[in-house]
C-alpha cells in the first residue's frame, strides 16, 4: 500500500499546462526523487504537496487521509499535513540565531520550554550542528546552513520531508560532501523524502526511485538502475548521461535476439538481446526496418586490435586523445558519424589510430529510428 499517493494531479498557470494529470504511488521511507529541466514542472508538483499551490484537479493521499480534491473542495492546509520542507534559499531568518530558527516550527505547535530546548537539541546534533544553537543564521557557511534549513524541517518529526533543491546553492566538493550526508540523515531518521533536483548525478546517486518529467508530464518512473540501463522513451534515454548511438538496419531475429547491420560501416553485425528491444508505433522491429542502436559509452570497450572471434565490434578511427586526468576522452568516427567515449585508461592510442569499439550486448538497446 503507497504510503503518499498522487491521482491524476493537474495544475495550469494561466493557458500553460504546468503538471499535465500525473499519477504517483510513493512508499513510506522511500527517497523518490522528481528530476527533470527547469520548467518541467516538477517544484510546482512538490509544492502541491506540501500545500503551497492549489491544484486544480487531482488529488493527494497521505496514507487514508486526502489532503486535497478541488472537485470535492477539500484543501488541508501546509501546517496541518506534517509534511517539512527544505527550500532551494533555505529561507532562514537572519535576525534569528540558530536555535530560533529551528525552534519556530515546535512554538507554531504550541511545544515549548524544556520539551521544546530537548527536541532541538536532538536535531542539531543529528545534523551535525551541536554547539552552535547560539550562532546568527548569516555568519554561518552554506553548508551549515544547510543543516539548519534541514533540522528546522525535522524537529517536529514531520511524517515527509519535501526538499527542493537543496544543494544547488552549494559549491561542487561541498555538494558531493552534503548529497553523502544527505543519504545518511535519510536512513537514520527512516524518514519519506520527495526531493527535486535538475542534477542527474543527485537523483541516480541518492534516489531508491526517479520519476523523470518533461513539460508536466511523467516519462518514466524506475530505481536508478532502470531508467539509466532501461529507458522507456526516447527522451529518458537521451536525458540521462550520454548516449551512443549507432543507426543500423534489422537482418533477422529470433527469441533470443535481434541482429542489426551497422549502416556506414563495411560488413558490421550486430546482436541485441530480444529483451532490450523497444517497440515502435508498429509494433516489434522486422526484416529491413530502420533502427538504432542506443550504448552507454561506459559499455562501449576500446581496443586498437580485434580477434576474429569476437561479436559486437565495431570498426573506427580515432580523431583525438584526451587527458583528463581519472580518464581519457576518445573522438572516435565511425562510418561518417563522429562519437565521443571515455576510457580510464590510454592503452596507448593515437590520433589516427584504427580502433574497434566493443558493445556489450548487454548494454545495448533497440530503437526505432523514427524515435
Amino acid at each position: 500500500m503507497s504510503f503518499l499517493r498522487i491521482q491524476n494531479l493537474y495544475k495550469t498557470f494561466g493557458s500553460v499546462v504546468a503538471v499535465n494529470r500525473i499519477n504517483l504511488d510513493i512508499a513510506e521511507g522511500e527517497f523518490f526523487t522528481l528530476l527533470g529541466s527547469s520548467g518541467c514542472g516538477k517544484t510546482t508538483t512538490l509544492r502541491m504537496v506540501g500545500g503551497l499551490e492549489k491544484p486544480d484537479g487531482g488529488a493527494i493521499y497521505l496514507g487514508d487521509q486526502c489532503l486535497v480534491a478541488p472537485e470535492q473542495n477539500l484543501f488541508v492546509k501546509p501546517e496541518k499535513r506534517n509534511m517539512g520542507m527544505v527550500f532551494q534559499s533555505y529561507a532562514l531568518w537572519p535576525h534569528m540565531t540558530v536555535f530560533e530558527n529551528v525552534v519556530y516550527p515546535l512554538k507554531l505547535r504550541g511545544i515549548k520550554g524544556r520539551e521544546a530546548e530537548k527536541k532541538v537539541a536532538e536535531v542539531l546534533s543529528l545534523v551535525g550542528l551541536a554547539g552552535l544553537e547560539d550562532r546568527q543564521a548569516p555568519a554561518l557557511s552554506g553548508g551549515q546552513q544547510q543543516r539548519v534549513a534541514l533540522a528546522r524541517a525535522l524537529v517536529f518529526s514531520p511524517k515527509v520531508l519535501l526538499l527542493d533543491e537543496p544543494l544547488s546553492n552549494l559549491d561542487a566538493q561541498l555538494r558531493e560532501e552534503m548529497r553523502r550526508e544527505l543519504k545518511a540523515l535519510q536512513q537514520r531518521v527512516r524518514i519519506t523524502v520527495i526531493f527535486v533536483t535538475h542534477d542527474q548525478i543527485e537523483a541516480l546517486s541518492l534516489s531508491d526511485r526517479i520519476a523523470i518529467m518533461k513539460f508536466g508530464v511523467l516519462e518514466q518512473v524506475g530505481t536508478p538502475e532502470e531508467v539509466y540501463f532501461r529507458p522507456g522513451t526516447p527522451f529518458v534515454r537521451d536525458f540521462l548521461g550520454k548516449t551512443f548511438l549507432v543507426p543500423a538496419k534489422v537482418t533477422g531475429r529470433s527469441d533470443r535476439e535481434v541482429s542489426v547491420e551497422v549502416q556506414g560501416v563495411t560488413a558490421t553485425a550486430l546482436a541485441v538481446p530480444s529483451a532490450n528491444v523497444i517497440s515502435g508505433s508498429n509494433g516489434f522491429p522486422v526484416n529491413g526496418q530502420n533502427v538504432l542502436v542506443a550504448i552507454r559509452p561506459e559499455q562501449v570497450s576500446l581496443s586498437a586490435d580485434c580477434r576474429q572471434d569476437r561479436a559486437n565490434v565495431i570498426e573506427g578511427t580515432l580523431q583525438s586523445v584526451l587527458f583528463l586526468g581519472d580518464r581519457y576522452e576518445y573522438t572516435v568516427t565511425v562510418g561518417s558519424d563522429t562519437r565521443v567515449l571515455v576510457s580510464p585508461r590510454s592503452q596507448g592510442l593515437k590520433s589516427g589510430d584504427k580502433v574497434f569499439l566493443d558493445l556489450k550486448p548487454e548494454g545495448m538497446t533497440l530503437w526505432p529510428r523514427d524515435s
